[in-house]
């Protein structure tokens, strides 16, 4: 613990060495984070490439194909990859820990035991979809849009049921500060995507439903060369030893982390959508809707980058306290917000400054450009919050906190944002600006309640409670054996 020193005892340290092993270990946990968010954040960026591809194959057969696949896409993102998603960030508390705790058997286990509950879970979601034309038709969708979007998500279904075993083998390489293969996993697969989708759309004629038969193609690629990597890397040789029993135990404490672990990124993305589905009782309906959408489109697309640096912050975090070394945690924690306010200032620059010519790239109505111009700098503001909460819920993932992240999203999305969006556009008749304003306020709430919930962090007792969870885990697999 001598290296903790300097920062457990500030004043005494900068005493004796002017503060400059201080700053050595800022620049130096600077430069894990950027080593660790570069690859998360292009991996990241060539997953959603993915499904753009996908998209773009679809919008050439046809406005209703590409209306059905669009629909499709955010049913499907709602309901399955959402859930998944979230249930697999569970692997980078209880993943992560072990790691710094030097456990490294329990990784294998715990990626064993994640990808056989989500598998589960993805059976009745999986039923569910089955059914997608009639739950649109009884939410009031146009039954051709409908039956489209049925077809396409059909075609997806196989790319769900690879969706769980992917992000846990992500999560279990991330854990270990392994991201390079996960960005080149990534990137072959987002380059053997579009010859792949030219075969399924063009070739075999099989239209928007070969398209989302492409996901699963290129999602099963990616599986493939990451359990490969992990089989035979020498860097993975004491975390993977093989499939064991233990995976089959703890399986509901897993879900007492997993289920939180959803739902503070499924709340959030439900207020998304449901904004999405107000925008339509506006009074310019098809117009609220394309531009709203767009936004979110373009802010999601940007979002990748604060979700690469919580990746990498929720790493540091759960790594240094697995491994006892509070004050690492700690600064860890402090040094990714500091990273995330140059992201949010650039970002945002950047959306202010193409304000005239974003819309360009959606539509050539010239209402639907001028309203995206004036959205843009609103939506600068909300990349500043947004890069910063979600740094911030990376450290209460690292942390193993999420039942409280959950908690702060459902209160901030759906006692604040939802409500203030539905004053400002009905009663303020503000219309989809205004339903954005209530997506801002819900942000600047979350990210308040974050900042204040990281300082309270009594970071030793983490440290105590990370120990805890490692040593259950570890005792329960001495049982096993």
């Amino acid at each position: 613990m001598a290296t903790e020193e300097p920062l457990l005892n500030g004043t005494d340290s900068e005493s004796k060495n002017g503060g400059g092993e201080e700053e050595s270990l800022v620049w130096g946990e600077v430069k894990k984070q950027l080593y660790l968010a570069g690859p998360l954040v292009a991996g990241y960026l060539l997953l959603y490439v993915i499904q753009l591809i996908s998209l773009m194959f679809v919008g050439h057969l046809g406005e209703l194909e590409l209306a059905g696949a669009s629909v499709a896409t955010s049913f499907a993102t709602v309901t399955g990859f959402s859930l998944l998603g979230g249930m697999a960030t569970s692997l980078e508390t209880l993943c992560g820990q072990a790691f710094g705790a030097k456990q490294h058997h329990l990784l294998g286990v715990y990626k064993q035991r994640a990808m056989l509950v989500l598998v589960l879970v993805s059976v009745p979601v999986a039923a569910m979809w089955t059914y997608t034309s009639e739950i649109l038709a009884w939410f009031g969708q146009d039954p051709e849009i409908a039956a489209a979007a049925a077809t396409y998500i059909r075609g997806l279904i196989p790319a769900l049921l690879v969706n769980g075993p992917l992000n846990c083998h992500m999560k279990f390489l991330q854990t270990q500060n392994v991201v390079v293969p996960v960005m080149l996993g990534s990137g072959v697969t987002a380059l053997t995507h579009l010859p792949v989708c030219w075969v399924l759309v063009r070739a075999l004629g099989l239209g928007s439903a070969g398209a989302a038969l492409g996901i699963a193609v290129s999602y099963t690629t990616n599986l493939g060369f990451l359990a490969l990597y992990v089989r035979l890397s020498p860097r993975c040789r004491s975390t993977w030893t093989g499939f064991s029993r233990e995976a089959f135990r703890g399986i509901p404490a897993f879900f007492r982390l997993a289920v939180p672990s959803a739902m503070m990124v499924c709340i959030e993305w439900w207020s998304f959508e449901f904004l999405v589905l107000l925008s339509g009782l506006l009074p310019n309906p098809k117009l609220e809707t394309a531009v709203l959408s767009i936004c979110i489109n373009t802010i999601t697309l940007a979002f990748m980058v604060p979700l690469g640096l919580g990746g990498a912050t929720s790493t540091r975090v759960s790594n240094e306290l697995g491994a006892g070394r509070p004050q690492a945690a700690r600064l860890a924690a402090w040094v990714v917000v500091l990273l995330s306010l140059l992201v949010a200032a650039f970002g945002g620059l950047v959306m202010v400054l193409v304000r005239n010519l974003w819309g360009y790239l959606y539509s050539n109505d010239e209402r639907v450009i001028k309203y995206i111009a004036r959205m843009l700098p609103i939506l600068a503001i909300s990349f500043l919050f947004d890069c910063i909460m979600g740094v911030l819920s990376g450290v209460i993932r690292g942390c193993g906190r999420q039942k409280i992240g959950a908690s702060i999203n459902l209160a901030s999305y759906y006692l604040v944002g939802i409500p203030l969006g539905y004053f400002f556009a009905f009663v303020c008749h503000v219309g989809g600006m205004g339903l954005w304003f209530g997506l801002l306020s819900a942000m600047v709430v979350e990210t308040i309640l974050l900042i204040c919930i990281t300082l309270c962090t009594n970071w030793d007792k983490e440290v105590l409670k990370a120990k805890d969870t490692v040593h259950s885990s570890a005792c329960l697999g001495d049982m096993t054996t």
